[in-house]
């Protein structure tokens, strides 16, 4: 069992799935947009910039770092197409946008006519910088130059969610598109502080925590945990549209390994064996090389259904606080209930002081 053996099999699901007389507008082209044509985003790798039509469009360069030593803390500018000089004060306007989103704000420079860059942050980018800064986005004369400063995993959010709003209110994205794409190289740990900063769970008391979950099978099985900010995982999700529609993992299936990962995020040998040592003693019987995928059929359905929520196909959708309208659940519960489900329970030594 091997990535391209999963990555296979979902191919076959969402071609059939997409077939051009089950959904409006028709995917005539679905099976064949799965694999791009430059092949799969690895992860960190923007997406197409002018829109879900022609992956070849693709102007940004953000990508994963490589080692716990070189990771950046500034993320990699993106450009927008045709933004005139002359408008360079509506852009004041994405900086509110920015800061609605927890950002601190959302910095840009414009490409001139003859090439100089010029705007707020301009004065702070050095010569040597400027030189080749367009030429590194594909920015044109009238484009603008977004960044994102601070970390990592915040700041390509902000980026990609400043690239997908200004997409939709210039017109640049083809609602009537299907795009499908891979990403994968996905890896394998991150800081975990970094994690908890996102409002992540960091597993483990370690510096380093899983970006998928600690079961996933590192590509590179001997250098792994001697670089774990280097290593990648097999670890593969399928988007439609911007959205993920799919995902899985390559499962360990080794003793050592998964105990060489534990080891890594800080998780003792005595709390691998309390949590997970049922887990471990299987692996000495022989467990096959397995993985596989999860697709979110919500997501799906809405897609197909051409809703911008997955509530509007869910049965019995929650309000944001978790209250379900339709059932009135949560409810209260009476006293004789609390007493059957033992929630008021206390341990016998408790009682007996």
């Amino acid at each position: 069992m091997t990535q391209d053996d999963v990555i296979a099999l979902g191919e076959e699901i969402a071609a059939a799935l997409w077939k051009p007389d089950r959904c409006r507008p028709p995917a005539a082209d679905a099976p064949d947009d799965l694999r791009r044509r430059d092949g799969p985003l690895r992860f960190g790798q923007a997406g197409p910039a002018d829109g879900p039509g022609d992956p070849s469009s693709a102007r940004s360069t953000s990508r994963t770092p490589r080692s716990a030593s070189s990771r950046p803390r500034t993320s990699v500018p993106w450009s927008c197409p045709a933004v005139p000089a002359s408008r360079a004060s509506r852009l004041d306007a994405w900086q509110e946008w920015a800061k609605q989103r927890g950002a601190r704000g959302l910095a840009y420079v414009l490409v001139q006519e003859d090439g100089e860059l010029t705007g707020p942050v301009a004065k702070n980018i050095t010569d040597e910088e400027k030189a080749g800064l367009a030429a590194h986005v594909g920015a044109k004369p009238g484009d603008c130059i977004f960044f994102g400063a601070g970390a990592v995993k915040s700041s390509r959010s902000l980026l990609g969610a400043a690239r997908l709003e200004i997409g939709r209110r210039t017109g640049l994205l083809d609602e009537d598109a299907w795009s499908f794409l891979w990403v994968v190289d996905a890896p394998l740990f991150e800081p975990a502080d970094e994690a908890t900063a996102a409002g992540d769970v960091a597993v483990g008391g370690g510096a380093w925590t899983a970006v998928h979950h600690a079961f996933t099978s590192p590509q590179d099985l001997e250098t792994f945990d001697s670089d774990p900010g280097g290593s990648l995982a097999w670890a593969y999700d399928m988007v439609c549209n911007g959205n993920e529609i799919g995902g899985g993992s390559i499962r360990i299936h080794r003793e050592d390994i998964q105990k060489r990962v534990f080891e890594v995020m800080g998780i003792s040998t005595e709390e691998a064996e309390e949590k997970f040592g049922f887990l471990l003693e299987a692996f000495k019987y022989g467990a096959p090389p397995h993985g596989g995928i999860a697709f979110g059929w919500d997501r799906v359905v809405a897609l197909l259904a051409g809703t911008d929520s997955i509530r509007d196909v869910i049965a019995f959708p929650k309000t944001g606080g978790g209250y379900d309208p339709l059932t009135a659940a949560p409810a209260p519960i009476t006293a004789e209930q609390r007493k059957e489900a033992g929630v008021d329970a206390r341990p016998e030594d408790e009682t007996k002081g």
